[in-house]
């Protein structure tokens, strides 16, 4: 109503705590939004993968884990055409008094790929698995604030972000695991099995045939004379 831009007004809100907190902490942050989120993601896959593979339906299991780095890599392959068309500029070069704890990002600024990326893997492994999936989400939020608090991105830039990586990873898993899920049950049947299921301990020796065991004692149940 009074003419002024939330979108604005909140990145200047979050970033405002840039300016503030101890250097030691921006860096935190700066490690954080650009590779820690990422790394941590990585982290979290290899728990569930690790659990998957003990499940009963491994191989459907694995391969819902499977389609979410795919997934990921698929909405940033969609967003190349989307940040070209909409060419919205980074909000640094368009505002004054911002915080910038990353120098150098020149490319455009709608929508980021770093909350894409963030959230595709956390609604896939939501897909796959409720437990990892809540923390892969959670994750995926913390992303979208560090990004806004760098400076590098707008609220609706993650927004949208988190829209793109929600949208691909839930449309196209229906297609995803017609695909994946016979490569991986494949998988499971050759020399690479223990990707998909741990090693099985040899079974142990059964119990001796019937032949083999010994004869009961026979009670004598005459009575002597």
């Amino acid at each position: 109503m009074d003419g002024s831009n939330p979108d604005v007004s909140v990145l200047y809100d979050i970033n405002g705590f840039a300016k503030d907190a101890p250097h030691w902490f921006d860096r935190v942050m700066e490690f954080t939004g650009e590779y820690g989120i990422v790394i941590g993601l990585a982290v979290l896959m290899v728990f569930a993968w690790w659990s998957a593979r003990k499940r009963p339906d491994a191989p459907g299991a694995v391969a819902g884990l499977l389609w979410a780095p795919l997934a990921a890599g698929l909405a940033l392959l969609v967003n190349i055409p989307i940040r070209d068309l909409v060419q919205r500029q980074r909000p640094f070069m368009e505002h004054q008094g911002l915080e910038v704890l990353v120098k150098g990002k020149t490319d455009f600024s709608f929508v980021s790929d770093h909350a894409t990326l963030t959230m595709a893997v956390g609604v896939g492994l939501f897909c796959a698995n409720r437990r990892f999936g809540l923390a892969g989400i959670a994750l995926a939020l913390l992303e979208g604030f560090c990004r806004v608090y760098m400076g590098v991105h707008y609220p609706t830039d993650v927004i949208g972000g988190f829209a793109l990586g929600t949208a691909v990873a839930l449309l196209f898993a229906p297609l995803a695991m017609m695909l994946l899920t016979p490569l991986v049950t494949r998988l499971a049947d050759s020399r690479a099995s223990r990707l998909v299921r741990p090693r099985q301990p040899a079974p142990a020796d059964g119990p001796a045939d019937e032949a083999e065991l010994p004869e009961p004692r026979r009670r004598d149940n005459d009575l002597a004379a």
